[in-house]
């Protein structure tokens, strides 16, 4: 897997400060794309030893959060492949961070029997506290939405939603 960049101390892409890490290769193809050169897999850096052990470096202080996974899509075949066994040292060495993952495709087609499922879909999404799903669409595009592009998108509150076995959307309250 390749990765087209990443970002530390981000919050745009999740609640709190974050390390963003923009994985490469989509295929949505999404009209209006904010990054559209990502969507070749072969795009940016290789994702090797050094920079995710750079990328959990970055998570050690108490300020960051968690970490955001986006692109180019976590959830095509190749990146969870690549994600799944990075994930695992995030969350054994950090278990009180969250994780939010960003997905041009449905939540329903993640899982099994969905057009995405893999034999490592179930492992990432068990790993992920919140899920942005549905592909960008320009006519729904709205500045004003947390944490989505466009209106048809969801941000999915995914331990209620396990717990449930229905999509729960996360509640922003005010502060």
């Amino acid at each position: 897997m390749n990765y087209a960049g990443i970002k530390y101390c981000d919050i745009a892409n999740g609640l709190g400060c974050r390390t963003v890490l923009f994985v490469s290769g989509c295929r949505n193809h999404c009209k209006g794309c904010f990054q559209p050169q990502t969507w070749e897999f072969d795009y940016g850096e290789p994702f090797d030893e050094q920079i995710q052990n750079e990328i959990l470096d970055s998570l050690k202080p108490a300020y960051v959060q968690g970490i955001t996974l986006l692109g180019g899509d976590p959830f095509e075949e190749e990146n969870q492949e690549a994600l799944v066994p990075f994930m695992r040292r995030v969350k054994e060495r950090y278990s009180n961070k969250d994780v939010w993952a960003y997905t041009g495709y449905l939540y329903e087609e993640l899982l099994e029997n969905g057009r995405k499922h893999t034999e490592y879909t179930d492992e990432l999404l068990s790993m992920i506290d919140v899920l942005v799903d549905g592909p960008f669409i320009e006519e729904q595009k709205d500045i004003t939405l947390k944490f989505k592009g466009s209106a048809n998108q969801r941000v999915i509150d995914m331990e209620k939603t396990r717990a449930t076995g229905e999509v729960s959307i996360l509640e922003f309250t005010k502060i």
